[in-house]
């Protein structure tokens, strides 16, 4: 029975209550009663901080009905409550919670009575709660990202990212964020099933369910695993139970299984198991659980370059191609299922084949873990710790291990769970960011920190990895190095933060390349679209109090993007031109490792930007703004990650050219380099036959950079690189030898025809000379979609972007803006 209607909620310290919403949260429930404004807008963060020292209060009748009093159990599911909670039943406190991240079930059964039930949930202010911690601790934890002078984030099992990050807000929520549910039982109830794939081979899969049951009444009972599919043959198993819980494991064959595969290598085959309890001849609980047959090892060992790190899927090497993912908003439940549908589609669209949850948000929701495996994108999944050191009471570890054991059971039956790792930043931060004088900690206190990581990251963690879901790949801390010396690039994988934090340019990605890189990145803000999301058209100044209240990285922030923008480009001209102009920056830049990354496969073996997403509008590293929209970056990544690429960079005084590819089977195809004046005009050019063999990455061309000059000046030329395969499509890289700023670049004439069809509009896109990133824009309709941005449009060539709009054909055509990298400048 949901329980997600008739509530409402107070402040602990008044009696006036309001409406509420549940699934929801203390300041979308103020939000929704017209008591504060927008937090996200303007400057209304700070002021509304006053709400994470308060406790709140939220209460609904209960209404239970006669048969449900005779039932064998009577319980409140609460899937997640954030965080320190008191429940009340008539009066009467009945539980306690403590963990954001875990479900509770409530046995209500004693407490209730037929008809209406007064149902009430206290919520603690996290701050009040925790403050006496510190006051028994004496010192402060090195919780840098926790905006607050005392951070008390790391006592809380709580969403770090809540109390603040270098992206986002402070915002330290309570509330009811996930449903609840009155749950009525007889007989017995099933309350875990984990389908272990126990081996897999051309001709059968064997996989053993393991079984939890609660006998709730002694008697026989009929377990039976069967296909809705009718994929495999049903097996059955007849036991006799006492009351108490019951493990027991039938195991169950599929005969000729068709594996699943990651997203760009194959189908994301799923078999639906039904596993039902029955006493009597009627089923008393069912669950339906989609598995996927596929082996996943992350191989991280010594080999000749250093210590690998990288994931075989079905025996074979794959090199992962994804990004790090945030939480999709600072209030949770307002997180849409469409949402997660909508990011999913953006990750396979743009060819990802893995996506890290970050340890320093949530353990997301279930629809976010199928989807992953319907569109086959790997999850490395972090713990949630991140950028701190934490307590190492029994109390706090106690916490931690249920946390554990449940998100551990929850999430082992998806295939698209690739490994587990325990933390984000803290081992290299131990290392390297001198915490232990910075905060003036004692040698005993040092180590006694250092006791403490070990105990949670070396041994509560893996163990229960090891105990609830053997076989998977765990490691304590990401990254296993630092990214400033050079035999860091060996071992394992890699932060660099070189470019951004270190202020390297650009071309450092092409030097400094990993084994696997896990982090890496640029910010930028979101487009002119965006804007009035947050902002007004007085705010539209990057070092205003609007704008920099929206950006959170305090150390590098503006003045970093502004620093890169000069380097490589010239002063934009207005507010709107620097938007699109930061973003081509962060695109063109990221681009650059992406391509790297790939070209030096099978040394390096992943690519993982930071980051895909935001939990709201503000100036970040994503490639996507809160609304959904994609920056310059999220194009540039569905080409850099598309199955196949042309990469040109230069080495040495040396042009490279390669071909990359994911395939599995060997190509055969013609490379075409060409080196063209912006006007067209072809000065040089070479065609190769080339086999390309699968999963692999190929020098094909070198040119000497003086050869070139020898020909023209390197500010008036391109260089255009194209792979046909004989049997498939065609791929194209632009290459520039000179900096955007030095390019001798003409103001070209870009027109655009469009035509209607179907549910969409052709944009014929074409110029007369060299266009440099061309945007289009159609700011009537603040939902459209472009297939394609921000791209080179070369001359006396055609582009069809495909665009979906609510607007008619004389509306887009009115409205249609078009501007090129020359229109951005003063």
């Amino acid at each position: 029975m949901p329980l997600d209607q008739g509530w409402s909620f107070r402040r602990a310290d008044e009696q006036k209550w309001f409406p509420a919403k549940v699934p929801g949260t203390v300041h979308t429930d103020l939000l929704g009663n017209g008591l504060i404004p927008d937090p996200f807008f303007g400057t209304n963060e700070k002021s509304l901080q006053w709400i994470e020292n308060i406790d709140w209060v939220y209460k609904r009748n209960l209404n239970i009905p006669a048969d449900a009093i005779d039932a064998d159990a009577l319980q409140l599911n609460f899937k997640g409550l954030d965080t320190y909670v008191d429940i009340y039943l008539n009066g009467q406190k009945i539980y306690s919670a403590n963990n954001m991240f875990i479900e509770h079930w409530i046995d209500v059964k004693p407490f209730v009575h037929i008809g209406d039930n007064e149902l009430k949930v206290y919520f603690h202010s996290p701050i009040r709660h925790d403050m006496p911690n510190f006051v028994r601790d004496g010192w402060l934890y090195p919780a840098g990202n926790d905006q607050a002078q005392i951070p008390l984030s790391i006592y809380a099992r709580k969403a770090p990212y809540h109390y603040g990050w270098d992206w986002g807000p402070r915002f330290v929520t309570s509330g009811i964020w996930l449903p609840v549910d009155l749950v009525i039982t007889r007989k017995a109830s099933l309350e875990d099933v984990y389908l272990q794939q126990k081996s897999l081979s051309e001709k059968v899969a064997i996989v053993d369910a393991q079984l939890l049951l609660n006998i709730m009444q002694a008697g026989e009972y009929e377990v039976r695993i069967s296909s809705p599919a009718k994929k495999f043959a049903s097996v059955s198993k007849r036991i006799t139970c006492q009351p108490g819980k019951q493990e027991i494991d039938i195991p169950f064959n599929i005969k000729k299984p068709d594996r699943w595969w990651p997203n760009g290598l194959g189908k994301q085959v799923l078999y639906p198991v039904e596993v039902s309890v029955s006493y009597a001849h009627n089923v008393v609980d069912r669950q339906v659980k989609k598995i996927g047959l596929r082996t996943v090892e992350v191989v991280n060992k010594p080999d000749q370059w250093g210590e690998s790190f990288f994931v075989k899927v079905n025996g074979v090497p794959v090199f992962m191609k994804g990004a790090n993912y945030i939480p999709q908003d600072n209030f949770l439940p307002r997180v849409t299922d469409e949402q997660y549908q909508s990011i999913f589609r953006t990750m396979k669209d743009c060819h990802f084949n893995m996506v890290r949850v970050w340890g320093g948000g949530i353990y997301e929701k279930d629809i976010f873990y199928d989807l992953a495996d319907e569109t086959g994108i790997l999850v490395w999944q972090d713990f949630m710790f991140a950028c701190s050191l934490y307590p190492s009471d029994e109390n706090f570890f106690e916490n931690v291990r249920k946390e554990a054991v449940y998100n551990i059971r929850r999430l082992r039956n998806h295939p698209s769970l690739a490994l587990w790792c325990g933390n984000n930043e803290i081992a290299v931060a131990i290392k390297n960011w001198g915490w232990k004088g910075s905060y003036a900690y004692t040698d005993r206190q040092w180590e006694d920190f250092l006791e403490g990581y070990d105990k949670l990251f070396k041994e509560l963690l893996p163990q229960e990895v090891n105990k609830n879901d053997p076989g998977r790949f765990y490691f304590s801390s990401s990254p296993v190095s630092n990214w400033g010396k050079a035999e860091d690039f060996k071992v394992g994988d890699n932060h660099y933060w070189g470019v951004w934090h270190g202020m390297e340019w650009f071309e450092q990605l092409n030097v400094k390349v990993p084994r696997f890189m896990s982090e890496y990145g640029f910010q930028s803000f979101p487009g002119i679209e965006t804007m009035p999301n947050f902002a007004t058209e007085k705010d539209y100044d990057i070092y205003g109090n609007v704008m920099q209240a929206h950006q959170k990285s305090v150390t590098r922030g503006n003045a970093a993007i502004n620093t890169y923008m000069l380097h490589y480009y010239k002063e934009p001209k207005d507010f709107p031109s620097f938007l699109y102009l930061n973003q081509v920056l962060q695109a063109e830049g990221i681009k650059v490792g992406m391509e790297a990354h790939r070209r030096n496969m099978p040394y390096c073996m992943g690519t993982l930007y930071w980051q895909l997403n935001d939990c709201w509008p503000a100036a970040s590293w994503s490639s996507m703004d809160y609304t959904g929209r994609w920056k310059a970056l999220q194009f540039f990544v569905k080409k850099a990650y598309d199955t196949t690429i042309v990469s040109n960079y230069i080495d040495e005084n040396i042009l490279k050219s390669y071909i990359i590819t994911d395939r599995l089977n060997t190509a055969k195809g013609k490379f075409t380099w060409m080196l063209k004046r912006f006007d067209g005009t072809v000065l040089k050019d070479t065609s190769l036959k080339v086999e390309l063999k699968g999963n692999s990455s190929l020098n094909v061309f070198d040119i000497a950079i003086n050869d070139i000059e020898n020909i023209a000046s390197t500010s008036n030329v391109f260089i255009e690189t194209t792979w046909k395969e004989e049997k498939g499509g065609i791929v194209r890289n632009v290459f520039y030898l000179k900096d955007p700023k030095d390019l001798n670049l003409q103001q070209p004439s870009v027109d655009v025809d469009i035509i209607a069809k179907w549910d969409q509009y052709i944009l014929q896109v074409h110029s007369s000379g060299l266009a440099k990133n061309v945007y289009l824009q159609l700011p009537a309709d603040k939902s459209a979609v472009f297939s394609d941005n921000y791209m080179d449009v070369l001359p006396g060539e055609t582009l069809n972007i495909y665009l979906r709009s609510n607007l008619t054909l004389k509306q887009v055509k009115s409205n249609l803006i078009v501007m090129n990298l020359l229109d951005a400048y003063k």
